[in-house]
């Protein structure tokens, strides 16, 4: 992944974010100086399968996880959120970003289907790029890793 590709990735997460989830740009905002650490992660990510192949990982805290669900599923802004909403809506913000990634990539390349995961879980690899995001006041990092072809990552049965 050449760094200029890894320059897309905040453009189309903030294209995103202004399409699906809050209707207006300038809410997603690139803090790429900050180093972010996650008490209560949750993480979503596809894999690009191809030559070479990598992992789209989009990475927040369990509260911002469950604002992007109720802003994405159109819910009121103190409505429960399930687990399963969660998923899909974590689930399909890593999904976009991973296939308007894979159309930056050369060759022949498939997206598998999201896994997110509200604990410690990651995929195993090699982190090749990463970039600190805030949303809202909250902190979002995204994040792009080679595969570690030797395991699968787990998802998590919460």
């Amino acid at each position: 992944m050449t760094a200029t590709m890894a320059e897309h990735v905040v453009t189309i997460a903030q294209d995103m974010f202004t399409a699906m989830i809050d209707g207006e740009p300038g809410l997603l905002t690139d803090r790429a100086d900050d180093v972010v650490v996650l008490a209560d992660p949750v993480r979503a990510w596809v894999e690009i399968q191809g030559e070479p192949s990598v992992w789209t990982v989009v990475t927040t805290g369990r509260d911002t996880a469950d604002r992007i669900a109720r802003a994405l599923l159109a819910m009121g802004p103190t409505e429960p959120v399930a687990v399963e909403d969660l998923r899909d809506a974590l689930g399909e913000i890593a999904n976009v970003i991973g296939g308007n990634l894979k159309g930056l990539m050369t060759g022949s390349n498939a997206l598998s289907l999201p896994v997110v995961t509200l604990d410690d879980t990651q995929p195993d690899g090699d982190l090749v790029w990463e970039r600190a995001l805030q949303w809202h006041e909250a902190p979002l990092v995204i994040s792009v890793w080679e595969p570690d072809t030797t395991t699968d990552a787990k998802e998590d049965t919460q």
